[in-house]
């Protein structure tokens, strides 16, 4: 067994022991309510973070509650892609739901953590996401959509990688064609640079980069060592564009029909579910980071002020994108909320 397969088994069953440890009330029958929870990820707790998370949450929610509550997990897409989970969970057929991007469809906006170059580093969206302004986006997306926000959790900061050319500015971006979802906000961050975005789905990313339609393409650490796309770019940039955020949703009247107990239990379980998603993706992308620089990549970490460059590019030409569809006050709201953790933090 590899180290870092015991060091996972170790962290998951500690928190699996601290639930037990804890134990739990046993006035209601056991299995007596059921929460049905999916997620679009794997089922290895090894590799997935969202299968480890709620493998956590699923202990610690079923043994604190003495049983009374049974978690069942659906991962790997078993209800749907995340759009389908997020209907789902909307309309009550489904108790909890884990995903990303798509949340921003139900609740618009989240949208402004797709602003680039938004958080200089995991500590700093730590703890906007668990401060106040993390606090008043849950409120706002509640009240939009039926769905509480139970925690946030990472998907990861997205690098860019090309087979032409180190990256290490904007000017170095200009004439590549660069591999994009089919997002407004990342065509215009790319385009921004100088680069052109092509749309291309996920499942064909790896033949259209050895295929030499694009020359690049843009993910986290973990995708890019997951989509073997080593094989096809020699060159990384660790720039950090984006933070994806990844929601754990309730739905609100499941969520208030429970015990007030079992309410902060659930609370609880998924506060801890986040730390596992983190820790876990944490891990992959330090281990991940050093895999493909042994498979030949060549990676390249921009200075403070390189990145100062990319930011000052990019994300003026984002926001006004995101102007349009959610106004400024959101913006306003993240961006000041940043400027506090920073100035926090730098005392």
């Amino acid at each position: 067994m590899s180290k870092r397969v015991v060091l996972i088994t170790m962290a998951i069953s500690a928190f699996v022991l601290l639930g037990l440890s804890l134990g739990g009330p046993s006035t209601v029958q056991a299995g007596q309510v059921e929460i049905r929870l999916g997620h679009p990820d794997p089922a290895d707790i090894y590799t997935s973070r969202k299968a480890a998370g709620s493998t956590v949450f699923k202990a610690m929610v079923e043994n604190e509650t003495g049983g009374a509550v049974k978690v069942s997990l659906y991962p790997a897409g078993q209800l749907g892609g995340e759009r389908e989970v997020a209907e789902a969970v909307k309309l009550g057929s489904v108790q909890i739901g884990m995903l990303s991007g798509p949340f921003s469809g139900f609740c618009r906006e989240a949208q402004v953590f797709d602003i680039p170059y938004l958080f200089p580093s995991l500590l700093v969206a730590y703890k906007v996401l668990d401060g106040p302004f993390g606090k008043e986006l849950a409120d706002e997306c509640l009240k939009k959509t039926g769905m509480r926000i139970l925690t946030y959790a990472q998907v990861g900061f997205r690098n860019f990688t090309n087979s032409a050319r180190v990256i290490k500015s904007p000017a170095d971006l200009k004439g590549l064609k660069i591999r994009v979802m089919e997002n407004p906000v990342y065509m215009n961050l790319v385009r921004s640079m100088g680069a052109a975005p092509t749309p291309i789905p996920w499942p064909e990313t790896y033949t259209a980069l050895q295929q030499k339609v694009v020359d690049g393409q843009e993910n986290p650490i973990s995708s890019i060592k997951f989509a073997k796309l080593y094989e096809v770019q020699k060159y990384m940039t660790t720039d950090g564009h984006t933070f994806g955020v990844s929601f754990m949703l309730i739905n609100e009247k499941f969520f208030q029909s429970l015990p007030k107990e079992f309410q902060a239990i659930v609370k609880n379980a998924a506060l801890t579910s986040a730390v596992s998603e983190n820790g876990i993706d944490n891990l992959d992308n330090s281990i991940g980071l050093q895999f493909l620089k042994d498979k030949g990549m060549e990676v390249y970490a921009p200075t403070a002020a390189e990145k100062a460059q990319f930011r000052a590019i990019a994300q003026p030409a984002v926001i006004e994108y995101l102007e349009k569809q959610i106004g400024r006050a959101w913006i306003d709201k993240v961006l000041n909320a940043v400027k506090q953790v920073e100035a926090a933090l730098a005392q």
